[in-house]
């Protein structure tokens, strides 16, 4: 699994912060430890910074790009700003940096692509048009089809450097988009030839949710999503717990009950079948609370806060 680092972000209090003060230091040490923990590349969410993005986007990224050797992904709504960035590059090129992110949308459509192409760098697309995010997989496929790839092509923009996100929403008040995602990243890799690369944002299916249920429904989601074809996801490399499923998925250990489980889930999205109660031992605790999760993520039982303890 091909994690993107996603722990710089302007979402985070912390990172905020620094970025008010330009700590270096903070930036620096958060890069390696990211790296440290698995993380393929570094993403870079620094927000549409409309009051300084000349400045900060090529200082973050020459700050970063001193201590890791991983491509950096500039996550922004500023194409100026992550246009900056890229021009500070150096030795990120060599890896093939990321830019995170176009849509369908017209404009974004018309710019990114190109910025993209001019850079040599890796794009990720989302699943997301004018209207909005649509729930059904065949929209999200569609959207792909009939907008995405084409204009790749139409800018002689390699389909192979394109990487769809078909956007993980939270199961707190989207459930209905959980199952749909899985369907829609089994048959993306069927909308063209070559394929796209699949990623999502893994964490985004537990925001909202009680801090000490996120990793549980982050890691049991990502064994699903492993099944459905996932590839690359930017996600929270800090997390051991989702990382031992990742290694016990990749090396096929079932030396464990619980690793048997995860090894059955993922076996059941990828022979389009269901695991069943017959499959899970309920007196476990652990495979009990991995049970219910797959039954509130298939949208079979309705979320709630508490829904371990139902």
């Amino acid at each position: 699994m091909y994690i993107i680092g996603e722990n710089i972000h302007i979402i985070s209090p912390r990172v905020k912060e620094a970025l008010k003060n330009r700590d270096a230091e903070f930036f620096m040490d958060l890069a390696v430890r990211q790296v440290e923990a698995g993380a393929k590349a570094i993403d870079l969410n620094l927000g549409p910074r409309k009051s300084d993005w000349e400045e900060v986007f090529p200082w973050i990224v020459s700050k970063v790009e001193a201590v890791v050797d991983v491509p950096l992904c500039l996550d922004s709504t500023n194409l100026l700003g992550i246009e900056a960035g890229l021009k500070a590059m150096n030795k990120s090129f060599k890896n093939q940096p990321f830019i995170n992110s176009t849509s369908a949308e017209p404009e974004r459509l018309a710019q990114v692509p190109l910025v993209a192409k001019k850079y040599n760098t890796k794009l990720i697309a989302l699943t997301m048009t004018k209207s909005g995010i649509p729930v059904a997989a065949e929209e999200r496929v569609n959207i792909v089809i009939e907008h995405l790839v084409p204009r790749m092509i139409e800018i002689d923009f390699p389909v192979n450097d394109l990487v769809v996100d078909p956007l993980v929403l939270t199961v707190s008040g989207c459930q209905q988009y959980c199952p749909e995602l899985i369907e829609a990243l089994r048959t993306i890799p069927y909308s063209w030839e070559p394929s796209p690369m699949l990623s999502v944002g893994l964490s985004n299916v537990s925001n909202s949710v009680p801090q000490e249920n996120r990793s549980l429904i982050n890691r049991v989601y990502l064994a699903m999503l492993m099944g459905a074809g996932l590839q690359m996801m930017i996600a929270d490399p800090f997390d051991k717990e989702q990382n031992e499923v990742i290694r016990i998925l990749e090396t096929r250990d079932d030396s464990t009950l619980v690793g048997g489980l995860y090894l059955k889930l993922m076996d059941s999205i990828a022979n389009m079948e269901e695991l069943t109660q017959d499959d899970v031992d309920i007196q476990d605790p652990e495979q009990n609370a991995i049970w219910k999760t797959v039954q509130v993520l298939l949208n079979k039982v309705i979320y709630a806060d508490g829904y371990l303890d139902l």
